[in-house]
């Protein structure tokens, strides 16, 4: 957060002596001045979104510069916004989900962190446009908003052109002009004990190659089975078809944030039909958390329109995974080739 609005401020601060005020910003109808004002109730209203632990709403409140505020004064406002926003997150526990509209309702102090970034590097490069400077950020902070926000996105030649382009601000060769555009955080769903989180195409990433995905692990290490599932959603990702809703959920006991394993998807919905995998480390066997889980995220499934149908396969020699599906309300369908189906139906 603080990189990028250093950035911003450093490209912007040579211009200060342009008329910020009578001129748009890009393609944005706002002038270069609205813009930059714009930014910063961007980043103090997210700031005091985590810091108030806004749950159903937007903060009741509004900042604006003052008249006689100059384009000097308007870049100190985003830096010191920017400090507090950075400050939030720092401070922010790393469970903790306030209020923000896109698409559930809620996010992490990443993703507040993702967006935060996301309207400084955007709305500087359309307030550079609307002057007539060349601006170009980091790729490093591209690819933290790409990776945590713009999980749909297929990954580009680089990370700025695929911003630009995901935004509807540019063209990259081979795909259609982007004309409605928002972005996604991730999906957090809770049980008695649990909370499911949503994995980004970022923490795949992490958990595919031996990280931690951010997370604190029972027994020190998520179980092997969730990394494989991680490796398919980068795979996923890579070629475009990564929807977080409808990937990898890691599953985190509330009472001490501890991650205790992993649920999710093999997929997108086909012909009303999901199935659904999951493992969960050794040292938090036996205590009904799969069980608990897996109703949790069935019953979620089954209440989309696309599905009537959740599918669990499960190895015949598998004896406690039998009886997990069994205690969540699956019902064997078939067996074949060791494998036994079981179905949970709408």
């Amino acid at each position: 957060m603080e990189a990028a609005v250093a950035h911003s401020v450093a490209a912007l601060g040579a211009v200060t002596d342009r008329d910020w005020a009578g001129v748009r910003a890009g393609r944005l109808e706002w002038t270069c001045r609205e813009t930059a004002e714009h930014v910063a109730g961007d980043l103090i209203g997210y700031a005091t979104q985590l810091a108030g632990r806004e749950q159903d709403a937007y903060a009741p409140f509004d900042i604006a510069l003052l008249d006689d505020a100059d384009n000097a004064g308007t870049l100190r406002v985003v830096s010191a916004m920017g400090v507090l926003l950075a400050a939030a997150v720092r401070t922010t526990p790393r469970s903790v989900r306030a209020f923000h509209p896109f698409p559930f309702r809620h996010a992490s102090r990443e993703g507040f962190a993702a967006m935060g970034i996301a309207e400084v590097l955007l709305h500087t490069h359309d307030i550079a446009e609307g002057l007539g400077i060349a601006y170009e950020p980091p790729a490093d902070l591209c690819e933290f908003v790409l990776t945590r926000i713009f999980p749909h996105v297929r990954p580009g030649p680089s990370p700025w052109p695929t911003l630009l382009w995901a935004t509807g601000r540019g063209e990259l060769e081979g795909r259609e002009r982007v004309t409605t555009w928002r972005w996604y955080n991730n999906p957090v769903l809770r049980s008695e004990r649990l909370g499911l989180e949503g994995v980004t195409p970022a923490v795949a990433a992490s958990l595919s190659v031996a990280g931690d995905g951010g997370f604190t692990w029972a027994g020190g290490a998520p179980a092997e089975g969730t990394r494989v599932g991680a490796g398919i959603g980068v795979k996923q990702y890579e070629e475009g078809t990564f929807l977080p809703e409808w990937g990898m959920y890691v599953l985190v006991r509330r009472e001490d944030d501890r991650a205790v394993g992993a649920m999710g998807f093999h997929g997108a919905p086909a012909d009303g039909r999901v199935e659904i995998g999951y493992d969960l480390v050794v040292e938090a066997r036996g205590n009904g958390y799969a069980t608990e889980a897996l109703r949790t995220l069935s019953a979620w499934a089954l209440d989309q329109d696309a599905v009537h149908t959740v599918v669990a396969v499960v190895e015949e020699p598998n004896v406690p995974s039998q009886k997990v599906v069994t205690r969540a309300g699956f019902t064997e369908v078939s067996r074949q080739e060791g494998r036994i189906t079981h179905e949970l139906r709408a």
